[in-house]
């Protein structure tokens, strides 16, 4: 008999929970996140991490992964541009998931399912070459040297990500901080994908899809200048 595999130990950085969250935000937890989850990403509920069943979950359509999508502006946006679409969003912080399925409520989208943790877990369960489009916008940017490594633009995190995406897959990256964007550079191409540049406007403009994010509004009156970053996984 095989034994189910052994929980890995991962670091979390971070917070969980903030402020105290409003009484409809509480009701749209209780009520709503369990029908958005998008299976058994959990150890404790998928012990022996079998795959996400997707074509089940979202009828056969191109899947996209938004990593720590905030207070889920962009993922909503998203989800109403592209309605044959099928997105996963992950975000620990339990606020913005509690702020994300607000929006899902007045928007009235069916095409998004919600993971509040980890994405490495999610990581774990996501069939090989299933997602055809990725989002990080304006991540943690944990701009102190010695804590670097707890970005997500490091192996722990490209290395699985890179395993789950299909040939041709995009990966966009938004971030208003200088070094990130070194690492981002450094880092990703060494993961299988090519960075889509030929002049500035290619990282200076945002996407023709773009929707500004409360992050970016407060990096623009901070006066930090965002970057757009688009690879293609080779």
């Amino acid at each position: 008999m095989n034994n189910p595999p052994t929980r890995p130990h991962r670091n979390f950085y971070g917070r969980r929970k903030g402020k105290h969250l409003r009484d409809s935000q509480e009701a749209y937890l209780e009520q709503d996140l369990a029908g958005l989850s998008p299976g058994a990403v959990d150890w404790e509920a998928n012990p022996d991490r079998r795959p996400l069943d997707l074509p089940a979950l979202f009828g056969g359509r191109d899947v996209w992964l938004e990593i720590g999508f905030g207070g889920g502006e962009h993922m909503v946006h998203q989800a109403v541009q592209n309605p044959d679409t099928g997105i996963i969003g992950c975000e620990p912080y339990i606020n913005g998931v509690a702020m994300l399925l607000g929006k899902i409520r007045r928007a009235g989208v069916e095409n998004l399912r919600v993971h509040p943790g980890d994405v490495r877990d999610l990581f774990d369960v996501l069939p090989e070459s299933s997602v055809s489009r990725a989002f990080l916008l304006y991540p943690d940017p944990w701009p102190k040297a010695r804590h670097h490594r707890r970005r997500f633009v490091t192996p722990e995190h490209l290395e699985p990500l890179a395993r789950v995406m299909k040939p041709g897959a995009i990966f966009r990256v938004a971030t208003d901080i200088p070094d990130y964007v070194r690492q981002t550079l450094q880092e990703v191409p060494r993961h299988g994908f090519d960075w889509l540049a030929e002049g500035p406007c290619d990282w200076r403009a945002p996407w023709a899809d773009w929707i500004p994010t409360r992050y970016e509004q407060k990096a623009l009156r901070e006066g930090r200048t965002p970057h757009y970053l688009t690879f293609v996984k080779n």
